[in-house]
């Protein structure tokens, strides 16, 4: 793998696709929740085929397809593609079934348990869903599909308060399944991803393969084990800033009004807002510091404002921000939304990485 500015890191965060070579030597996977391919990405960086995937929104499988070209394509629901009678036989000896459920209701940025339980549309409007049974539809899917290793991501706010009646579902459901369940809770800065995402990674192996893995027991059952534990250094800003580049429409206005009275110590627009209005909003734009690391790539496109210049990071700064590829094809759709719904390239290159590296018994069995 060619990559510019790798400065020691595993993989690296400023690549192209047309210097990439995917070995697709380590096992085959299948992804679900697929989005714009973020996770296929990282898989394919750690030496996995990803034969297929299965995404509710059209106009992001549009991408995907156009850039990873599935073997297999579903573009429907998981409540119907779960139950579905006619799936290639491939699918049915997976290496290993990854997928990233819509996590909105429990994030920490959202309503949390406001939302729980509510049917909601994504933006692109798709059909109405219940966002926090999802997680359930996928392990519905591994159930049925009985892949080596599963692996989930979602966000933090899973871990917290209330939603750990969920988790402790989660855990339940997967027990039912037939898979033994480990969770981690990892940093991308911390893994040569220039941005301050933190989500949760569930790594689940089917019971009968426990014995070729490391485990540790607890008071009642026997768990797998991997150690997750990365660090490389943080990439600040500055290492990817890209000075003149102004490529998308900025907001005037208020927004303007409140970056202009912004102060050094500021994190985010409502320190200026509370100066100039006596109001704390605006929380959720945040400021670009070059000597520090990016706050979380979302897909808000007015979420982050470079500080020392009236702008939002460009599509290269994007691009090495989410780790996604500089000559992805995001076709008619914002590069900012998709990199900021999709898992960073390289977080999940490095978990995939690990996985193989310290249970490679798994995957060399059977195959």
């Amino acid at each position: 793998m060619k990559g510019e500015n790798n400065m020691g890191h595993r993989f690296p965060y400023r690549w192209t696709l047309n210097d990439a070579m995917f070995t697709k030597d380590k096992g085959k996977v299948f992804s679900c929740f697929a989005c714009g391919g973020g996770s296929t990405m990282g898989y394919k960086l750690a030496g996995f085929d990803v034969i297929g995937c299965n995404e509710i929104d059209p106009r992001m499988n549009k991408v995907y397809v156009a850039n990873h070209h599935p073997r297999y394509n579903f573009l429907e629901p998981i409540q119907t593609f779960k139950i579905r009678q006619d799936l290639p036989d491939e699918l049915y000896h997976l290496d290993i079934l990854d997928g990233s459920p819509p996590c909105s209701s429990f994030s920490m940025a959202g309503n949390r348990d406001k939302d729980w339980g509510k049917e909601k549309k994504f933006r692109e409007g798709q059909a109405l869903q219940v966002l926090d049974t999802l997680f359930f539809d996928f392990i519905d899917l591994a159930k049925k599909l009985q892949p080596k290793v599963v692996v989930a991501e979602n966000v933090k706010g899973l871990l917290v308060g209330e939603a750990k009646t969920y988790l402790r579902k989660i855990y339940k459901e997967f027990d039912l399944a037939g898979y033994s369940l480990c969770h981690h809770l990892l940093g991308a800065s911390t893994m040569g991803v220039p941005q301050k995402r933190e989500r949760v990674f569930f790594i689940g192996i089917r019971k009968d393969l426990m014995p070729l893995i490391p485990c540790e027991q607890n008071l009642f059952d026997s768990i797998p084990k991997i150690d997750l534990h990365f660090n490389e250094s943080p990439v600040l800003f500055g290492e990817i800033y890209v000075p003149g580049v102004s490529d998308r429409k900025l907001s005037d206005g208020k927004m303007k009004e409140y970056w202009e009275n912004r102060k050094p110590e500021d994190t985010d627009f409502s320190y200026s807002a509370v100066r100039l209005y006596g109001k704390r909003i605006c929380f959720n734009n945040k400021y670009v510091k070059k000597d520090e690391v990016c706050s979380t790539l979302t897909s808000n496109d007015d979420a982050l404002y470079l500080f020392d210049e009236y702008r939002k990071p460009s599509r290269e700064e994007v691009c090495c921000i989410s780790t996604f590829p500089q000559d992805y094809d995001f076709m008619d759709e914002p590069f900012s939304y998709i990199c900021g719904m999709s898992v960073p390239p390289v977080m999940m290159a490095n978990v995939a990485t690990e996985i193989y590296k310290q249970w490679n018994r798994v995957f060399d069995n059977e195959r």
